[in-house]
């Protein structure tokens, strides 16, 4: 009797250590701190991963960049499966998929609302599927909210970009848009603004106001001028090579898993836009409104002339979901 509850005992620690080792463990990477709302998503996707997988897939999160604070290399480690999945903007992956950049046309969307009905539409999401050309799997899209410019000395109009020298991710289009606003664009990773703004080495930046407190910008930075001139959305994706060796059933719990933590990043990104406000207005941010952004959107023109027809059709379905004013 004692034998066989012995070997019973060792059958079922047998039993257990196969099934933790069966576990598949994989990396995500996140620039943002802990607590940010693509973080807080990260978080939510993954907890639905490993439910939806029975215990078979645990997704282990890197916040904070502690994988890498520039989401290029993000980007690259995720093609070369050093990393399997990540969340990043789409104006970083659109150095990696050209139809992305269509999101870093100035003044593309009326509204976050305007962005989301095309993002949710049927085009927006075969955007996800056409990453694969680029080795990724689409999951699903985030909000990265309106991004404006912000500085180290007084900001009220596009006059007073003139001649100073801004961040931009290493986008092409970007550095285009400010330069067409009088600026001069300098691509460089988010974790470096800080020190550069700091020093001198650059003016300012452009960014969302969550953006300025998760990196501390609003220290060095204290004038924000909301002339709002892009919205970029966020992408969770992963490496398409891991993804092909998943079974149908486990993509599927991917996707299910991906999708419900869409309307819980919007809300948790709402929330943080509130109180992100307060604080750097707290912290002695002043914050300059833009109530008409014709001079931002005239300067622009012209950029819009040459890149849009690259996005004709993005462009035209984007178009047919604007809201009727």
């Amino acid at each position: 009797m004692k034998l066989t509850r012995i070997a019973l005992i060792a059958l079922m620690l047998t039993a257990f250590v196969f099934a933790v080792s069966a576990q598949t463990v994989l990396k995500l990477a996140e620039i943002h701190p802990q607590g940010y709302p693509t973080e807080l998503a990260d978080e939510e996707f993954a907890k639905l991963v490993n439910k939806y997988t029975n215990g078979q897939f645990k997704i282990d999160i890197f916040p904070g960049g502690q994988l890498s604070g520039d989401e290029k290399v993000v980007i690259e480690q995720v093609k070369i499966n050093a990393v399997s999945i990540a969340r990043v903007s789409s104006g970083a992956l659109g150095s990696f998929n050209a139809q992305l950049n269509v999101f870093s046309l100035p003044y593309l969307f009326d509204s976050s609302d305007h962005m989301w009905a095309f993002l949710l539409s049927k085009p927006g999401m075969k955007m996800l599927d056409d990453l694969a050309p680029s080795g990724f799997v689409g999951l699903c899209w985030y909000d990265g909210g309106a991004r404006s410019f912000y500085a180290n000395y007084p900001l009220n109009s596009i006059a007073d970009l003139k001649g100073k020298k801004y961040r931009v991710m290493p986008n092409n289009l970007l550095v285009k848009m400010v330069e067409a606003m009088g600026a001069s664009a300098v691509p460089m990773a988010a974790g470096q603004v800080f020190s550069a703004v700091q020093t001198g080495v650059i003016d300012g930046a452009e960014n969302n106001a969550p953006s300025l407190v998760s990196f501390n910008h609003y220290q060095v930075a204290k004038y924000y001028l909301l002339d709002e001139h892009l919205r970029l959305p966020e992408v969770l994706f992963m490496n398409k090579g891991v993804w092909d060796k998943l079974p149908k059933a486990t993509q599927d719990a991917f996707r299910k898993a991906a999708a419900e933590t869409v309307a819980f990043q919007r809300k948790a990104w709402d929330a943080y836009v509130i109180e992100a406000t307060k604080k750097i207005v707290a912290e002695g941010e002043i914050i300059v409104p833009v109530p008409d952004k014709t001079p931002f959107k005239n300067a622009v023109k012209q950029l819009l002339a040459e890149e849009g027809p690259k996005f004709a059709q993005t462009l035209a379905d984007i178009d047919a979901v604007r809201p009727k004013k």
